[in-house]
């Protein structure tokens, strides 16, 4: 099987990285070993520099050539660039939504099936049989931040960042597990949590939750780990060196899940734990229901290997890709590669709405028996060429170079492109309520969508309209509206009965118990 080793894929429980010691120069017998596996792949221009430099550096750079294969590195960008030619390319692919076998909705479950669902989904939780898994590998960069996009500040009333947030519903749903299933305090119910960084955010993601003292969470329980990276390619095919001692990388994509948990410990902890049931998700989604028990009840009852949550499609033109059966298989279909007249096609069952309207979010269930099955298909995967303009070092001159186009290729691959390995019985799909589970954070502030205005408004209204389903009177003083309601206090709007008939003012940040 093809593999890509990576460096720094050691996994670290609590966030304490684990101390190696410095590289060491190689011998030159090694030396000479590694210079003809990359002469034979036509990739010797990464040792240009090498002789001028230093121990440290020499040491360095032999170890980061040496955790990548040359050859694989060759073999997944032709491959990225000359995709195979799918067999039934001269048919017409054929999309079909999802049938109603293997899909629910909250907008129009049955109430009994939901609770039946959650219910369910607590079960498993409190035989701590449910983990979380989070892909946290971006920074905040077009938020205008250089730490981890998971530490940012939305702007609500409590400054809790989404990662607070996120924790803050783990410790919730626990309490929740605990108390149906009737655990005195001497029987713990743990989501452990396993934190998916990129090489330039995992010391500050570790860093982040050391200082906060990993928000309530025991410290055993936060598993951090890292993503892998694979070389920039220039357009002419040769891996770039970022400087003199060093290759040009980039994260393999969030479809680097699979390798990364296999390559890390995690699998591993996952089995000790007896881990049944994994949740995994983004973290720039503030609205994110962490190990919902109604997700795990509803995938656990049909038992799938793969579910994943969809909102409903706003409009024809909305750009967001499309979970959808093509050509008889489970699969996702970027917007782009919609025709108008397929976008705008409406549903024979339901006139008012859209025929495909499953919008991707990138909220997945797994069984562990699947993750199990990682290294029997994760080389099949396909890896995505992305156009980037990569400054690099000119092996020839020696000189940096800042280009003003793109110049090179970075591969990726994405966490979707395992579906379609997928026979239908093993796929399931649960719309949920956009408004009540989807609100990502992708824009800078001011933007107007998908920013931290918009985060923050979301919470707020969510709050409101829990506190007023509950029976209490909101009215807003100023221009500032809503009620955040910590999710310490509810996870999602149980638990504020006490409030009924009582008048909050808002804005307001709800922390505490009713009393």
């Amino acid at each position: 099987m093809e593999t890509v080793k990576n460096v720094l894929q050691k996994v670290h429980i609590g966030g304490e990285k684990e101390e190696s010691a410095p590289p060491k120069e190689p011998t030159a017998a090694e030396l000479e070993e590694l210079k003809e596996k990359y002469a034979r792949a036509k990739q010797e221009q990464v040792f240009a520099f090498y002789d001028s430099l230093s121990v440290a550096e020499k040491a360095a750079l032999y170890e980061q050539l040496s955790s990548f294969d040359p050859d694989h590195i060759n073999t997944i960008t032709d491959r990225a660039l000359n995709p195979p030619k799918p067999k039934d390319a001269d048919k017409e692919s054929g999309l079909e939504p999802l049938p109603d076998s293997a899909t629910a909705s909250i907008l129009d479950s049955k109430p009994e099936d939901i609770e039946k669902w959650y219910q369910s989904g607590l079960d498993l939780i409190a035989e701590n049989k449910v983990g979380v898994v989070l892909m946290a590998g971006g920074q905040g960069t077009r938020l205008g931040s250089s730490a981890p996009k998971g530490c940012f500040d939305i702007g609500l009333p409590s400054s809790k960042s989404l990662f607070q947030i996120q924790a803050e519903r783990i410790r919730k749903i626990e309490q929740l597990a605990r108390k149906k299933a009737g655990h005195g305090a001497d029987k713990k119910v743990v989501v452990p949590w396993y934190v998916m960084t990129s090489g330039p955010t995992r010391g500050p993601t570790e860093k982040y939750f050391q200082e906060h003292d990993y928000f309530g969470l025991e410290k055993e329980n936060v598993v951090i780990f890292e993503q892998g990276v694979l070389p920039c390619i220039s357009n002419d095919g040769k891996i770039l060196l970022e400087s003199k001692g060093r290759v040009a990388v980039a994260p393999d994509g969030n479809g680097g899940i699979y390798q990364a948990l296999v390559t890390s410990n995690v699998m591993g902890d996952m089995r000790n734990r007896g881990i049944e049931h994994v949740h995994a998700y983004c973290v720039d989604n503030c609205l994110v229901k962490v190990a919902d028990p109604v997700f795990i009840g509803f995938s656990a009852s049909k038992d799938v290997d793969i579910a994943t949550k969809v909102v409903r499609k706003r409009n024809a033109t909305e750009s967001v890709g499309l979970i959808l059966l093509k050509n008889h298989r489970p699969d996702v279909v970027e917007y782009s590669e919609i025709d108008k007249e397929t976008a705008e096609a409406k549903d024979a069952k339901q006139p008012d709405v859209l025929k495909f309207r499953a919008g991707n979010i990138v909220n997945h269930y797994y069984s562990f028996r699947f993750l199990e099955s990682i290294p029997e298909w994760a080389h099949k995967l396909p890896h995505h060429v992305a156009r980037k303009k990569i400054p690099y070092v000119d092996t020839e001159k020696g000189t940096t170079v800042k280009p003003e186009k793109p110049n090179g290729i970075k591969l990726e691959q994405f966490v979707f492109d395992v579906f379609p390995m997928l026979e239908l019985k093993k796929f399931a799909c649960m719309e949920v309520k956009r408004e009540d589970e989807f609100s990502p954070l992708k824009n800078a502030k001011g933007t107007g969508e998908d920013d931290p205005d918009t985060s923050k408004r979301d919470i707020m209204q969510q709050g409101t309209r829990w506190l007023q389903a509950a029976g209490a009177t909101v009215v807003s003083e100023g221009d500032e509206t809503g009620i955040e309601v910590s999710p310490l206090i509810s996870y999602g709007g149980e638990g504020l009965e006490k409030l009924k008939g009582k008048t909050i003012t808002a804005p307001a940040v709800l922390e505490k118990e009713p009393a």
